[in-house]
């Protein structure tokens, strides 16, 4: 190793740029009664870096933060605003096997969601439950054949 070599160790520029954040959507919810709470906590989450939306549901306690976040600190920040949040735990009922199964149904979720459970899915193509709903199915003309 020349003179040189030892030299250029000294001059080169090394940065230390973290890799850029994917856009996402964070989903969270929170327990909001009033003005004064919506306008908190959507202060707060407005005013992080990398956020380029905030949507704020009150009717169903509901936060979507759009941008280049780590869902971790958006729901550290909500949190600092002395409201108790969690990430958004439901999801639509019509993709969910089994929306009346005795976890993922819930009361207090909005109208149409269920909450996010692994379920077990239906045995496969060959299932019962799986023949009975093919029988009589309007693609099939002759599905009605049991009459």
């Amino acid at each position: 190793m020349g003179a040189l070599d030892y030299l250029s160790n000294f001059c080169t520029v090394t940065s230390t740029r973290s890799k850029r954040k994917a856009m996402q959507t964070v989903e969270i919810k929170v327990k909001m009664d009033c003005d004064g709470c919506e306008r908190r906590v959507k202060n707060a989450v407005t005013n992080m870096r990398g956020v380029k939306s905030v949507e704020v549901n009150r009717k169903q306690s509901r936060v979507t933060v759009s941008g280049y976040v780590d869902p971790n600190r958006v729901l550290k920040k909500v949190k600092s605003t002395g409201k108790r949040a969690e990430f958004w735990p439901y999801i639509p009922y019509n993709l969910v096997y089994y929306p009346y199964a005795s976890q993922a149904y819930d009361k207090r979720a909005p109208a149409g969601y269920v909450r996010n459970v692994a379920q077990a899915a239906p045995a496969g193509p060959n299932s019962s439950e799986e023949r009975f709903t093919y029988l009589f199915s309007d693609d099939n003309p002759n599905a009605c054949s049991i009459m």
